[in-house]
């Protein structure tokens, strides 16, 4: 089952939530951070998954700051549009957003009578950067997971204060197999992989969709969560 929330976060801005219902007691709760697509049909199917796997998924609407319902495909234009959003929030803003969806699914109420249980985040592309932050400035979480995060190597001193997973492609260019490596040498704790694969190789939507780097990926996240989440 899913259905949309509104959520407040510390600076009493409003946006909307893609939540995914899991059938029975949530194993926990996954947050969901989009691309610079906004909460579209990808982000929500991702949501979707998480709920097949028996946790409470919610996908928090980054860009509500700059115009509510953004949505969009993966043309250049799009591209183009969703980095002119990107410019128009700061990394501040979109941490307080998450954070907003963190409280909610761990506040008293959220499911049934009592919290979603411990909360994980997992990112994609603007999202994989927002996930590493996340994991150094939002309290409440247990883990964090981010697939190329393209800004990650300019937050190299961000420290973690819970487990965090990153996926990469070799292909990439944002950020770029060096830069990434670069992350993972400065943080020694943080596990990291490395797919044949360029960027947005885990979206069946976009022409850089690699199938098997996106399903071995996914195996290693749920491993991850399974860990740490429950």
């Amino acid at each position: 089952m899913s259905r949309t929330v509104t959520l407040k976060a510390a600076d009493d801005h409003t946006l909307s939530a893609y939540v995914a219902d899991p059938a029975g007691t949530p194993r926990g709760a996954i947050v969901v951070i989009q691309e610079i697509f906004g909460v579209n049909s990808h982000i929500r199917s991702v949501a979707d998954g998480y709920a097949g796997d028996g946790y409470l998924a919610i996908a928090p609407a980054l860009f509500d700051r700059v115009t509510r319902d953004y949505e969009t495909g993966y043309t250049p234009d799009d591209i183009q549009k969703g980095m002119e959003c990107v410019g128009r929030i700061s990394f501040d803003q979109m941490i307080a957003d998450v954070a907003a969806a963190v409280d909610h699914v761990k506040s008293a109420g959220t499911v049934g009578p009592a919290s979603a249980g411990k909360v994980g985040l997992v990112g994609f592309c603007l999202g994989g950067t927002v996930s590493w932050v996340a994991a150094a400035r939002v309290p409440g979480l247990s883990a964090a997971a981010g697939y190329y995060g393209g800004f990650i190597p300019k937050f190299i001193d961000q420290q973690p204060k819970v487990p965090v997973l990153l996926h990469f492609g070799e292909q990439d260019q944002h950020p770029t197999p060096e830069g990434a490596r670069a992350v993972l040498a400065a943080h020694p704790e943080v596990t990291g992989h490395f797919y044949d694969a360029g960027h947005g190789f885990n979206c069946d939507h976009r022409g850089s969709f690699h199938a098997a780097s996106a399903a071995l990926a996914r195996t290693r996240t749920l491993e991850f969560f399974r860990t740490h989440i429950g």
